[in-house]
């Protein structure tokens, strides 16, 4: 496995937007987000540090306005955090490594895929094809992408 971390060189690569949402806990606008409707199979991996995050394999259609999953691609790579801004209380999901701000986690995903939707700002992650796996280090995700339904 690859060491994963937060660098400067990385964040002074990202885009305003991706900085936005990533350093200061932003919010992309619902529907706008490069990965809500990509269907092709391989991993999401934090834009930062490059840690996995989640697979082609569990990521589905919410209706929500960014792209949506049933679980993390490696659990502990994802810590959430209670969030009480703008008058509610909700979960925050972070990178570990990275500790890009990713989205919120909420308990109303999939039953049948255990119940949770991770609903994550595409300008948080990066994609990585299921052809590029390999050469980029991680093919031992492979098993776990498969073609979005």
């Amino acid at each position: 496995m690859q060491p994963y971390s937060k660098s400067a060189e990385a964040i002074s690569k990202l885009s305003p937007e991706q900085y936005r949402v990533t350093q200061q806990a932003g919010t992309e606008r619902p529907g706008t987000g490069e990965y809500l409707n990509n269907k092709e199979p391989g991993i999401y991996v934090d834009i930062v540090s490059g840690e996995p995050l989640f697979a082609s394999a569990d990521k589905y259609e919410s209706g929500c306005g960014w792209p949506s999953f049933t679980k993390p691609i490696e659990g502990p790579n994802v810590k959430e955090l209670q969030d009480a801004s703008h008058g509610m209380v909700r979960t925050e999901v972070r990178s570990l490594h990275g500790d890009s701000h990713l989205g919120h986690v909420f308990p109303d995903g999939p039953l049948d895929r255990g119940g949770l939707r991770y609903c994550i700002n595409s300008a948080s992650l990066r994609f990585v094809h299921r052809d590029q796996m390999e050469t980029e280090g991680y093919g031992a995700y492979i098993d776990q992408v498969e073609d979005v339904q």
